[in-house]
């Protein structure tokens, strides 16, 4: 039996803002398995310079992402969609084990299944040295706040 993960492609801007905002939802949990579990069985990511296949290693990627990206906190905002695709834009914050802070910025490509789970993933992200005081995503977004995220 198939998972489903609603809502379902061909998207409308209302479902694929939803998609958007349960992506960034599950993904401020910080819990490889739960993130996990969005995409197919034989998902393909590239995410950096690194290429992924299938929810092992997926779960994998995310639990030494997690375990070095202390204090994470992110924001998505929906940039495009079409049928079973939708881009997205993307900052997040953490330190490293040395106290620093960073701000990534990103961009994400999506591709769906009919069943709703996404078997392909493309991110390209750069990271900016911030300094504490310059933090603004301080958490996982309030109930409600649905306001993009700034270019700086």
């Amino acid at each position: 039996m198939t998972d489903t993960r609603p809502p379902l492609p061909p998207f409308t801007e209302e479902t694929a803002r939803q998609k958007v905002l349960a992506a960034e939802a599950a993904w401020n949990t910080r819990d490889p398995v739960r993130v996990a579990a969005a995409y197919t069985v034989d998902s393909v990511w590239r995410n950096r310079d690194e290429f992924l296949t299938g929810r092992e290693e997926i779960e994998a990627f995310l639990t030494r992402k997690w375990a070095r990206e202390l204090e994470y906190a992110l924001r998505k905002d929906l940039w495009a969609f079409a049928g079973d695709r939708i881009a997205v834009r993307f900052q997040y914050e953490c330190n490293d084990v040395d106290g620093n802070w960073w701000r990534s910025y990103g961009n994400e490509l999506w591709e769906f299944d009919e069943h709703g789970l996404m078997r392909r993933r493309e991110a390209s992200i750069n990271d900016v040295r911030i300094d504490a005081s310059e933090r603004r995503i301080l958490g996982p977004r309030l109930e409600g706040d649905r306001e993009g995220i700034p270019l700086r």
